[in-house]
């Protein structure tokens, strides 16, 4: 019965994905943003991992609601699947109080100038948040998703993450 809701939920969760153009995740494994201590750090580490990234803001409600399950999700995947949170944001003191503020789990990254650049190149020509992209272990994007993330989204995604 599981197994049966999954695949539902996925077909659900892919129909909303494909009627975008599939990105091309280069522009994320190109990119050089900085973490919380306003040092640049290059995401072409993330290359060959299963991925989450999660473009968020610190005023955005729905940004701040799907935290939890984005921590749930790090904590359950760990060492298979790697969440990846990109601020759009330029204030490096505030971001670093507010993800220790909200515990977050998983590498954070200052977008700063590049945001709205950064996430039209990779799909989100709305330019709207929380937007989140899923990035299989071979660099391609396998779903996208414009709105708050939930627990079953992520579900939904994580066999396509996995696949070899």
């Amino acid at each position: 019965m599981k197994t049966l809701l999954a695949a539902i939920v996925f077909a659900l969760f892919s129909s909303l994905t494909a009627a975008a153009e599939t990105p091309d995740a280069s522009a994320f494994f190109a990119a050089t943003l900085h973490n919380p201590d306003d040092k640049p750090a290059a995401l072409s580490r993330f290359k060959g991992k299963p991925l989450v990234v999660n473009f968020w803001a610190r005023w955005c409600p729905p940004c701040r609601a799907e935290i939890p399950e984005l921590n749930a999700f790090q904590k359950t995947h760990q060492g298979r699947i790697e969440v990846v949170g990109i601020g759009i944001e330029d204030d490096a003191a505030a971001v670093k109080t507010f993800v220790r503020e909200h515990a977050m789990n998983y590498p954070v990254f200052l977008a700063r100038d590049q945001g709205q650049s950064l996430m039209t190149a990779l799909g989100n020509r709305r330019g709207g948040l929380p937007y989140t992209l899923f990035i299989d272990r071979h660099g391609r994007v396998v779903g996208q998703k414009l709105g708050l993330l939930r627990k079953g989204d992520l579900d939904a995604i994580t066999p396509q993450l996995l696949a070899r």
